[in-house]
């Protein structure tokens, strides 16, 4: 690989170096070398680029170094995040039980209640943005509120992007995208503009209002319907004998339920909240999966 010469010859190297690597890493590592190539030549005004890149080349490294030195410390630290996998399970009955001792399915499943408000918050900055954007274009100042405002996405995918990290462990940028600084500004806010990830990541916060409820809906009903299962024939025993009042009418008359009814919820009640968690825990997947793919900008983008 040829010697850059300039920054951008280098970020094209260190692109191709990291080459299969995944998407996140690569916009991580773009910004962050960008970041320092640009700092080390503002220190140096006095020299060019490919000097520059000559005398920091033993400290920071060359492009393939540098990938390979990302790619290295990425295994490391996804290693030390990853939770403890738990013990393998031979039966279906272990499997299916064994959910339990996932510690990613309780974090999906707290997803799933958290993205009612996340949906809500997503959707409503996406659609009052976009209205107002389009509404301002034809006063002076509707562009710059555009610009602000496709800002603000950019941001917000960021967040998100860590909540999607940290409860559902699926690798998201932790830098902003990649944009080349040698472009005028007007070059750049195009570019914005023109960037097919800008408007899957408003796709993004506009599907997660609808999802949001799914998840949410799924998320309370499982819990609160096996706390009823295991709950209710407890509470019924208890209401036949006096200790508490209520029961189940139906036209005013008190019903109760064969026998045979009521180890049967509570069986189906015990088993629920472990299918709860195997939802969860498929949830966590594909909205990690549909996250990455709308939030992340394509290794070759």
């Amino acid at each position: 690989m040829s010697t850059p010469r300039t920054i951008r010859e280098y970020l094209d190297q260190l692109r191709a170096a990291l080459g299969g690597a995944d998407p996140a890493l690569i916009q991580d590592a773009l910004y962050d070398a960008e970041d320092h190539l640009r700092a080390e030549l503002a220190e140096n005004p006095g020299k060019s680029e490919a000097d520059v890149l000559a005398k920091i080349a033993n400290s920071y490294g060359a492009p393939e170094e540098v990938a390979a030195i990302y790619v290295d410390k990425e295994q490391v630290v996804q290693q030390a995040l990853r939770p403890p996998p738990p013990p393998p399970r031979r039966s279906a009955i272990g499997r299916f039980f064994g959910v339990a001792g996932d510690p990613r399915a309780y974090a999906a499943l707290f997803y799933m209640l958290l993205s009612l408000a996340t949906g809500i918050f997503y959707f409503t900055w996406a659609v009052t943005g976009l209205s107002l954007s389009l509404g301002l274009s034809i006063l002076i100042f509707g562009i710059a509120f555009a610009v602000l405002f496709f800002g603000t996405v950019r941001v917000l995918a960021l967040v998100e992007g860590r909540i999607i990290e940290v409860m559902l462990g699926e690798r998201m940028p932790r830098r902003p995208p990649y944009t080349d600084r040698e472009l005028s500004w007007r070059a750049r806010i195009t570019a914005m503009f023109t960037d097919p990830r800008t408007w899957s990541t408003l796709l993004y916060m506009v599907l997660m209002l609808p999802l949001g409820i799914l998840y949410f809906t799924l998320a309370v009903v499982g819990i609160t319907l096996s706390i009823g299962m295991i709950a209710g024939p407890f509470a019924l025993v208890l209401a036949q004998f006096g200790v508490i009042e209520g029961g189940i009418y139906l036209d005013g008359q008190s019903v109760v339920p064969p026998l045979v009814i009521m180890p049967l919820a509570l069986l189906l009640g015990i088993v629920l909240p472990f299918a709860v968690l195997h939802l969860a825990r498929g949830v966590g997947h594909l909205q990690g999966a549909l996250a990455k793919h709308l939030l992340v900008k394509s290794a070759s983008g």
